[in-house]
């Protein structure tokens, strides 16, 4: 007769039980519970991806380029994506430094699994999504936590405590410019001090640029390859997802030094094989001709802000700054220190899903997140739901 094996006793990886909890995540399913959730608490608009997207992933399909590619993408997408650099920024990429992946969050696996050794530790400016910290976990690093500011002026960073929190252990900084959750950008002058610092101590920079094209006042918000050379120790990781509407399409890159093209190749074939072959032909369309499309897209978005911003001003319970990119308002209310509590109190009482402060990090337990990418109809409907629960 089979021993029945008891369930603690099951063998899974020890750095598994280490990771935190993704209160987020959590979140989302306590909603799941009303079938009338209104969610904005995700990290996603409501647009579809647009037509001429998805006709070209559908004509890849019907052409049969449904077989394995190239496991850091297919040529003409890496010389693709280099041509968007040279149009955005006036950079001359090399496609050997370019690697295509499936996800952005994939991009960050692949960067973080190519340089930390067990115990090494990455400095991580907070708030910042929880599953970037978790895929420092995963490669069974330290995470330490260096917040923002926050004061009447916004949300501001101050480089001496990032610079005291690395040690001899410090491996990487990661830092995700402009930031999910607060809309903060990292200036180009605090760039350069930080890449000045890593340079002398031989630290990697991690920066997450996923939303670098949802910035209200410029072309694009500052990146770290504007300033890196490029034997620098540098990735950058971005993705289709939001500037594109393709978040469920998995598709984004990553840039490193040239040096990490064989280790960067090596990992992806052990880890994915690569991403999918049609998708990258969605791809290859939305950089050629999705300008217009991500100029409607935050005309919409700027709308909806003025219209939060407004009501929320209206509320004295309300504390928030305007964010100058993404699309989350992140705010806190008066009264309130329990981000979890609240947040399942306005799934309870008013059939409303927002994101938890402190799926972000330590420093905003009494915060949430409200994505705004939605309709007009939504976002009122949802700052109605908000505002009868926390006014009683």
């Amino acid at each position: 007769m089979t021993k029945e094996i008891e369930q603690e006793n099951i063998p899974f990886r020890g750095v598994l039980e280490r990771l935190a909890p993704n209160p987020g995540a959590e979140m989302l399913r306590y909603g799941w519970r009303r079938p009338d959730i209104l969610s904005l608490g995700q990290g996603e608009g409501d647009l579809k991806t647009p037509d001429f997207i998805t006709s070209a992933t559908h004509k890849a399909m019907k052409e049969g380029k449904t077989f394995y590619g190239p496991v850091v993408g297919r040529p003409e997408l890496r010389q693709e994506i280099a041509a968007y650099y040279t149009r955005l920024m006036g950079l001359n990429m090399p496609t050997g430094r370019i690697f295509v992946t499936p996800s952005g969050s994939s991009a960050m696996h692949l960067a973080l699994t190519s340089i930390l050794e067990e115990d090494d530790e990455v400095v991580a400016i907070t708030p910042i999504w929880k599953n970037l910290l978790g895929a420092v976990g995963l490669a069974q690093a330290k995470v330490v936590q260096v917040p923002l500011d926050e004061n009447e002026n916004g949300w501001n960073l101050d480089l001496e405590k990032v610079f005291q929190a690395c040690t001899s252990r410090t491996k990487a900084i990661l830092i995700v410019t402009p930031s999910n959750p607060t809309g903060w950008i990292m200036r180009r002058e605090e760039m350069k001090d930080v890449l000045e610092f890593a340079r002398a101590r031989g630290i990697w920079i991690i920066s997450d640029e996923v939303y670098n094209r949802s910035v209200f006042y410029t072309s694009h918000a500052p990146s770290f390859l504007e300033i890196a050379q490029d034997h620098d120790f540098l990735f950058t990781i971005n993705s289709f997802s939001k500037s594109y509407a393709m978040t469920g399409w998995r598709l984004g890159w990553l840039v490193g030094p040239p040096e990490s093209e064989n280790i960067i190749q090596g990992i992806a074939l052990y880890d994915n094989m690569g991403p999918p072959t049609f998708t990258q032909f969605g791809g290859i369309e939305a950089l050629r001709h999705g300008e217009d499309f991500i100029a409607q897209q935050l005309e919409s978005w700027r709308s909806n802000l003025d219209l939060l911003t407004d009501r929320f001003r209206e509320n004295p319970r309300i504390h928030t700054h305007r964010p100058p990119a993404t699309f989350y308002s992140f705010f806190r209310i008066e009264g309130e220190e329990d981000c979890m509590a609240l947040a399942k109190r306005l799934i309870d009482e008013g059939g409303l899903s927002l994101a938890p402060g402190c799926a972000f990090g330590e420093c905003c337990k009494s915060w949430l997140r409200l994505c705004f990418a939605v309709s007009e109809r939504k976002l009122v409907e949802a700052i109605d739901k908000l505002e009868q629960v926390i006014n009683g």
